[in-house]
């Protein structure tokens, strides 16, 4: 049955599905130099931003991918005082990483201002925390900044792209892990999105070969629900610089001073698990 024109649709055509949002209005249209920023009211998943036609972030589940996309990353690490983020244009995960008060740096590398710049007037509560003193945001190129960094420069790097196509194919790279190698200081951990477990299972292969090939000793993808993003089942994959990721602070996790919607310590234990099949393509 064809939808009408109150239905956002976001094909999947590789995997013959989409999804579609039923929209009260749109409140905001703009062609940046890099893109297309699509702001729209729905019925029943609040503000909805597009980015060339694909959905970036939604007021019902943007949590979900935010904390899942911080959390287990800093809880891995023994100490994270220092903490990258390239991409994240929305600021969620930038909001998410200050909420722990032993970071003293978070630093967000993203590429296009307008991204935060509309995010900031339809996304207020993302972005509650850019005005925190431990918060510099710079906008520029992601890659070039990690190349660039200084040794041992971050704890934590949160690669919060888009999809590995045009400008952010290059944020997989066995060339930009190995930056981001350099980069950490020791025991550090760089986590980056790493698409659908169902629909992209080779992008996962590749990014933990990617990883190790570029240095790192340890690699683990987290699997967790996100509904308007393809297949509604996402994940994120992570990698430690000289050590195994069996470091969980589970006890500050389960005893962290702050509130969230989806992570706890037990769904950080149960993302660690993954299906059979994503198993034996690992192996």
């Amino acid at each position: 049955m064809a939808l009408d024109k109150t239905w956002y649709t976001e094909e999947w055509a590789g995997q013959g599905s989409a999804i579609s949002l039923k929209i009260a209005k749109k409140v905001h249209d703009e062609q940046s130099t890099y893109q297309r920023i699509e702001i729209f009211e729905t019925e029943t998943f609040g503000t909805l931003m597009t980015l060339d036609g694909l959905v970036m972030v939604t007021d019902r589940d943007n949590f979900v991918y935010h904390e899942m996309m911080t959390h287990p990353a800093l809880f891995n690490h023994p100490n994270p005082k220092r903490v990258l983020i390239i991409g994240g244009g929305d600021c969620g995960t930038l909001r998410e990483v200050l909420r722990h008060k032993g970071v003293e740096l978070a630093e967000q590398v993203e590429l296009d201002e307008r991204v935060t710049r509309v995010a900031e007037m339809f996304f207020p509560e993302l972005c509650e925390k850019n005005s925190d003193p431990r918060a510099r945001l710079h906008f520029t190129d992601g890659i070039k900044w990690v190349a660039d960094a200084r040794p041992g420069s971050y704890d934590v790097i949160i690669v919060d792209s888009t999809d590995p196509v045009g400008p952010a194919a290059g944020l997989f790279s066995e060339t930009f892990y190995k930056n981001c190698h350099r980069a950490l200081r020791a025991h550090g951990i760089v986590v980056g999105q790493s698409e659908s477990p169902l629909f992209h299972p080779d992008l996962i292969v590749s990014m933990h070969k990617a990883m190790r090939a570029a240095g790192f000793a340890d690699t683990a993808t987290l699997q967790f629900h996100q509904v308007t993003y393809p297949s509604g089942w996402w994940s994120c994959t992570m990698a430690c610089k000289d050590a195994a990721l069996d470091g969980f602070r589970e006890q500050a996790a389960a005893g962290k001073d702050f509130a969230t919607r989806y992570y706890n310590a037990a769904m950080h234990r149960a993302a660690r698990a993954l299906p059979e099949f994503l198993v034996q393509a690992l192996r």
